[in-house]
């Protein structure tokens, strides 16, 4: 689980970085991952288990196991409560558009899911955002493509730049909030008429 001081965003686990000083591009062995899917992801889900598990990651099988109707906010909860509660260090969520599954993981607070269909999103989303969930649209995305994705996302890890570190700070102090409203806004740049 996250801890929050002050507000303050703190990862898990500081960043390792190599003798130039930037991130590691890959995870430094194996990771505990939960995967899930709703019917639409069935066929994908079982590709990125296969994938994960013969790279040497640990990776648990949330479901569905079907191409039955399934509603997929009920796979977001699997992932969600997986990794808030230490079960998973990250979790892959596999809907239809990577939308829907998306927006529901997101409800939760410390869950930071993100939606990849390329593997510049999936590694940048981790390096910067400390992203948790990666959310793939199975209709959207076809099934090398999506492997090569999900590579790069568990692979990638969290740079800790005071710039990404202060901007998460911000998220949490949204979630602390409850999703309240600030009472002061920031102020619009100015427009320009030409």
């Amino acid at each position: 689980m996250r801890r929050y001081r002050t507000l303050e965003y703190v990862p898990l686990t500081e960043p390792t970085c190599n003798g130039a000083g930037l991130a590691q591009r890959r995870y430094a062995g194996a990771m505990k991952l939960a995967v899930a899917s709703d019917h639409a992801g069935v066929a994908l889900k079982a590709r990125v288990l296969e994938q994960l598990l013969s790279e040497g990651h640990q990776a648990d099988d949330l479901g569905t196991n079907t191409t039955d109707p399934v509603d997929y906010p009920d796979y977001a909860e699997a992932v969600a409560l997986a990794v808030l509660g230490g079960r998973a260090e990250r979790a892959v969520l596999i809907c239809g558009s990577g939308a829907g599954a998306c927006v529901a993981a997101n409800k939760f607070k410390g869950i930071r899911a993100a939606t990849c269909h390329d593997s510049f999103s999936a590694r940048q989303c981790v390096q910067d955002d400390d992203v948790n969930v990666l959310c793939l649209g199975a209709r959207v995305i076809g099934p090398e493509l999506a492997l090569d994705v999900v590579r790069d996302y568990v692979g990638a890890r969290f740079s800790g730049a005071e710039r990404h570190r202060r901007r998460l700070s911000k998220v949490a102090a949204f979630e602390a909030a409850f999703g309240a409203p600030r009472r002061n806004p920031p102020q619009a740049s100015p427009t320009f008429d030409f």
